[in-house]
This record gives structure tokens, sequence and C-alpha cells, in this order.
């Protein structure tokens, strides 16, 4: 991609003046981001990175290398070649820009020969002291099987894209800053946050410098991996942590918690709110006390809802009301009102008032009870004289199931008159 801005070109040009990777950066990369095995043998061990064989009667899941001296893990598997993968980070200065640049290493290691190793640069990720950055890296064909490169590809400008934005393994310890960035207060990388996503923040907002000093690193890591404006609806609560030396650990959770202070109008500038010992429990809390209230708000939003329907059914089911019958152990009868319909529905956790089976001109509604107590709830159709379902509770069948559809059905004539009349 050609540059487009002043941008862009000051940054293809300044990319042209990179140092090659160093022969020392080169060693550390491969002995810190890499893997390193002793595969397992009958006699012994095997380096896989010279390839020397000892005999070692006390495995083990770490060891050194008598002949190269390199920490090896131990690999007791029958697996014979071992290939892996990862990225490494450097983190530079460049003509007054912070410059990011991730190597892409790769180990391919077999018992009985030296290791091969292989590296390339793929991704620099240029950074203004005002925020502003450039991407220029190597074409990347990124499939649903494999993570790589196009290696004979040149370093060239690229969409701004996230599939550049690399997570390395390692980053090397000697690193560059602008003043910029030294003065924000970043020492070292922070968990859950890409480092060009915490620079970019860094330079874009000064309350996310404030969270740095602070050592709120939890939540700045949160609210930079999404719109960092976000916490300008938390910043007055945030404040309140920091002056109490309150960490957030949990940035997530904590955000939730805040939310739910707010919903049943906390004070949200108290520490006492704010700052909680035991910040999940008092989550679960307040999440409790909102699943209670949005229960009471339903059961009155369904309250007016049978009420409305109340007068509707009556007219539709007015001579049905009053049906009962017994063999004597269970009682089966009509649900006479909207509200009765409602309480069923709630007791036996199914859905005939939400669904509104009660307004359904074909079907009849009768509840199946033994000493008082709701058994099963039964849907009758009048056009065809028949028992349609009966469920119990969660719409599960109970053992008098059976029974109770041979009750309805022996009885069938007694709804089969107030039809006639």
């Amino acid at each position: 991609m050609k540059p487009k801005n002043k941008l862009q070109q000051q940054v293809f040009e300044l990319s042209k003046k990179l140092p090659t990777l160093s022969e020392t950066q080169v060693k550390w990369a491969y002995q810190n981001c890499i893997l390193h095995i002793a595969k397992k043998t009958k006699k012994g061990l095997t380096c896989l990175e010279c390839g020397y064989s000892w005999e070692d009667k006390h495995i083990s899941k770490e060891c050194v290398c008598p002949h190269c001296h390199t920490k090896l893990q131990t690999d007791d598997t029958l697996k014979r070649v071992f290939k892996e993968y990862e990225y490494f980070c450097i983190v530079s200065t460049c003509g007054g820009f912070q410059v990011l640049r991730f190597f892409y290493i790769q180990s391919y290691l077999k018992a009985g020969k030296k290791a091969h190793y292989f590296h390339s640069e793929v991704v620099q990720k240029w950074i203004a002291p005002n925020g502003k950055s450039a991407t220029i890296a190597k074409l990347r064909p990124m499939t649903c099987f494999a993570d790589t490169w196009r290696f004979d590809t040149a370093l060239e400008l690229r969409p701004e894209k996230q599939l550049y934005n690399i997570i390395p393994t390692c980053t090397c310890p000697r690193q560059r800053l602008i003043p910029e960035l030294k003065r924000s207060g970043y020492k070292k990388p922070i968990d859950n946050i890409t480092h060009f996503d915490l620079f970019r923040t860094l330079l874009l907002h000064s309350r996310a410098e404030t969270l740095l000093k602070a050592g709120q690193t939890k939540a700045l890591a949160f609210f930079a991996g999404s719109d960092f404006k976000e916490i300008d609806k938390y910043w007055s609560s945030v404040k309140i942590c920091i002056r109490n030396g309150y960490i957030i650990e949990d940035a997530s959770i904590w955000l939730d918690y805040i939310d739910l202070l707010h919903l049943f109008n906390k004070d949200l500038h108290n520490a006492k709110y704010v700052c909680p010992s035991n910040l999940q429990a008092e989550h679960d809390k307040y999440v409790k006390k909102k699943r209670e209230q949005q229960e009471r708000e339903h059961r009155e939003k369904n309250r007016k809802k049978a009420l409305e329907q109340e007068a509707r059914f009556k007219k539709m089911k007015s001579r049905f009301l009053g049906i009962q019958f017994t063999d004597g152990v269970i009682e089966v009868r009509t649900l006479d009102s909207v509200e009765d319909i409602m309480i069923e529905g709630d007791t036996m956790h199914h859905c005939v008032f939400a669904n509104e089976y009660h307004l359904k001109p074909d079907s009849l509604i009768l509840s199946a009870r033994i000493e008082n107590k709701r058994i099963e709830t039964i849907e009758f159709s009048l056009s065809k004289m028949q028992v349609v379902q009966s469920r119990g509770v969660c719409n599960k069948n109970t053992k008098y199931h059976d029974r109770i559809i041979k009750l309805v059905k022996k009885n069938r004539r007694l709804i089969q008159k107030r039809m006639a009349a």
C-alpha cells in the first residue's frame, strides 16, 4: 500500500532506518520464547537442541543438558518431531515515534538432529506522541487452519486491522520509550492488553495515565480493550477507589456492581459502597435484589394483564365455571378467573398464562390437585371433547398423569351438559 498522508510517508521513510536484529537479540529470543525439550528414550534423555544423549535414572520434569547447558523440559510422549512458533517484541523509538517491532520465531526439533530455528520481522507498529498510528507489515494470509505469513513479501504499509495487533510471547527487557510514555509511568507490559493498545491509550487519554500510576492496571486493561471513553461514566467512583487505596481486581464485576448501586440509588461517592471488602458477595447480593425487583414487576405486569382479560375470559367461559369432580384422591376443577390461571402458571412454572391458553375459544383450563396441592394443569378441547395436554411442574408428567386423563375422560359429560345449556 502506498503512503497516503504525511504520517504514512514519514513512517515509511523512517522504517528503512531501523537496524536489523542483532545476534544477541536473536539468541535471547530463542532462549526465552521457545520451549526447549529433552526427549525421553529407553536409555535416558536426548537433548533436542544439540542432539546429545545421556543416561538419567532419576528423570524429572526439568533438566539441564550436560553438553550445551540448555534448560530443558522433559517430554515422554511418542511424538518425534516438535514444531513451534511464537512472537517476540522489541520496544524501540525512531524519529520521535514509539515503535513496536514483532518477530515471528519458529523452531523445528527432532531427536538425533540439531535444532533448526527461523525468524522474520513481520509487523512494525508506529505510534506518534499524539496517539496516531501506522502499520508496516508483511502480508498475512489468515485461514481457519493456520496462522502464518507470506515471508517472501516486503514490509509495507498495511491497513489498520486487528490481525496486525500481535500479542507476543516475550518482550525484550531492554526497552526505549518516547518521553510522553516515560512520563505516563509505563514500566512493563500489562496482562490482557497488547502493547499497541496500551501505548495508544496512554497517549490519547490522561485518565489512563492516572489509572496506571495508581496501580489500577486491571481496570486500565479492561477499559483500554474497549471504548476507553466509557470510563467517564464511572470516573467519580474510580477516584473514590484511588483515594482510599482500593485496587479493582475484577473490573468487569466491579462495573456491574456500580451499575447495580446506581439502580438502587446508592451513594456512588461513598467508599462504603464503592470499595467493598468482598466484591463478589456484594455483587451477588444486589444481583439477587435486582432479580427480586424484576419478579415483582413481572407479577404486577401480569396482574394488570389479568384484570384486562377478566371480562373477556368470563364472557367466553362463564358457562363452564365451577365444574369439579374427583375420584376420592385426585380432584379436578376449572380455574374460574384469569388471576387463578396466572397463579397456576407461576406455581407450576409453565406457560399456561403467558401463552393465553385461557383465551382460546376451544380450550378449557382445569387444575388437578391432591389435598389442594397442584399436580397437573389440563388443557381440554371443547370441540373434540378430549384432553389436549396435561402438564406438571416445568411441563413434566407426574406419576398421576394417566390417572388424571382417565378421570377427565370419565367426567367429560359434565362439560357437555354445560355446553348444551
